[in-house]
């Protein structure tokens, strides 16, 4: 059995978000309930923590998920109803917004990392003497 480091990851940060951002653009093809929406919000949240961490991040994404039901809490109930998709369609485009701009952010610190990781030694070798 080949010896694996357990925190080595087959798909990059990037490549993780960018699956959630196909979720994403699937359920906003498809009818959407809440559990499938709250599903997905809670698998958007545990990959965010592995991949960034920063609260400042996951405070963005909370707010893109708040937007739906922040926006009804303030409607009178006889004007819930016709706007409840453009509200739901509001919701998931915040969603992808977030989701977007952290790939946007991941992809340059990965390419730094791999810069890093990759690139020669700009030492001059030792003297011989």
């Amino acid at each position: 059995m080949p010896n694996t480091n357990a925190s080595f990851s087959a798909f990059s940060r990037v490549d993780q978000l960018k699956q959630q951002l196909e979720k994403l653009e699937n359920l906003s093809q498809t009818e959407v309930d809440a559990k499938q929406l709250d599903s997905f919000d809670r698998e958007t949240e545990d990959i965010l923590k592995r991949v960034d961490g920063r609260e400042t991040k996951m405070a963005a994404y909370s707010f893109a998920t708040m937007a739906e039901a922040e926006a009804l809490v303030n409607l009178p109930e006889s004007a819930q109803e016709p706007t409840s998709r453009d509200l739901l369609q509001k919701s998931l485009q915040q969603r992808r917004q977030v989701l977007l701009g952290m790939v946007s952010e991941m992809e340059g610190m990965e390419e730094t990392e791999a810069e890093v990781l990759t690139g020669e030694d700009k030492e001059d070798p030792p003297l011989m003497g």
